[in-house]
């Protein structure tokens, strides 16, 4: 297929806006920003002020009615009345620092649980990542049947190109000194969030549950679903990415509220659940044990408050899955 759009210039790009029914209140700042910003990624942002059509019936690829009907409103090109180029960009704004914050609470929790896990498992073996023994039946044996390697072999895999590639002091210490293996108190210093959350998927039930109950989750399984979305989020923050109303993709499974009270705004509330303000809530209850005394919970707090003033276009902190009553259960 031939790719039809012709190149505009940032004039015509904030024309075409304005004819949309975008209200542009200084052009020259506005020409500014999509100088600076882009077009496109500030279109993310925009995206949410568009108008949406009434229901529609989507069909599948065939034309046909699907099985089970899904009804949706598809955005239109105009803009809803009261949309202003200064709300896309005060969104923008709020998200990156968003992003930053939330990149500095999973830094933290990173380093803390690769110290639980590299001391849980070094108690049972200096070297345990290299034995299928203690781990899961289903990570270390279970074979894929297209590679033929289990999900261990593929984790030893890329904890090999980390080792092989790291530039660091105390690799090289290591390796002269005492050869590879590296011990796994060492080893865990070069895993990035997701070879640590892989680890600790394919981790035996009991040493995954000593972790959990550290941080207030009894079921190490569930926390294990908690670590998968927190690098998700960590992969979109680290990458950029739009955050305030994403789509999440990996959603964690939830405690019962008799063992966390503050999930049961979430239970039943599938947009909450598919928003990255549950992800949030669960990184601070992760922080406030890592460091109890740290001011994180307040400064996010304090950003989630100065949430763009964009009621008058129907967004708030709900578009982002939070409660109504958020800030008591904070």
């Amino acid at each position: 297929m031939s790719y039809s759009k012709p190149w505009t210039s940032y004039a015509e790009q904030l024309d075409q806006l304005i004819e949309r029914g975008l209200r542009v209140e200084d052009r020259a700042r506005a020409l500014d920003y999509l100088e600076r910003i882009g077009y496109y990624r500030l279109s993310g942002y925009w995206f949410a002020f568009r108008e949406r059509s009434g229901p529609v019936v989507l069909l599948n690829e065939h034309g046909s009615k699907p099985k089970k009907l899904k009804v949706e409103r598809i955005p239109l090109e105009s803009f809803r009345t009261g949309s202003t180029f200064q709300n896309a960009v005060d969104l923008y704004v709020f998200d990156k620092q968003l992003r930053l914050l939330t990149m500095d609470a999973l830094e933290r929790i990173e380093i803390a649980l690769r110290v639980d896990i590299s001391h849980t498992l070094g108690k049972l073996d200096p070297f345990a990542y290299l034995e299928p023994a203690l781990f899961h039946g289903d990570f270390s044996g279970k074979l894929d049947r297209d590679s033929g390697l289990s999900r261990h072999h593929e984790w030893l895999g890329k904890h090999a190109q980390l080792i092989g590639r790291s530039k660091e002091e105390f690799v090289r210490h290591n390796k002269s000194k005492y050869g590879l293996p590296l011990a796994i108190w060492v080893a865990c210093e070069v895993w990035d969030f997701g070879t640590m959350s892989t680890l600790f998927g394919g981790m035996r039930e009991a040493e995954q549950d000593a972790i959990a109950r550290q941080y207030s989750v009894n079921n190490g399984r569930i926390f294990a679903t908690w670590l998968r979305s927190l690098n998700y989020l960590r992969n979109v923050c680290a990458h950029h990415g739009r955050l305030w109303n994403r789509n999440i993709v990996e959603q964690p499974r939830l405690p019962s509220p008799a063992e966390l009270p503050w999930v049961l705004a979430f239970e039943n509330n599938q947009h909450a659940r598919a928003r990255c303000f549950l992800l949030l809530r669960m990184t601070c209850q992760l922080l406030r044990v890592i460091n109890p005394r740290s001011s994180w919970p307040q400064r996010m707090k304090a950003h989630l408050r100065v949430f763009p003033a964009l009621d008058h276009i129907g967004l708030n902190l709900a578009s982002m899955g939070a409660p109504q009553d958020w800030e008591t259960q904070w």
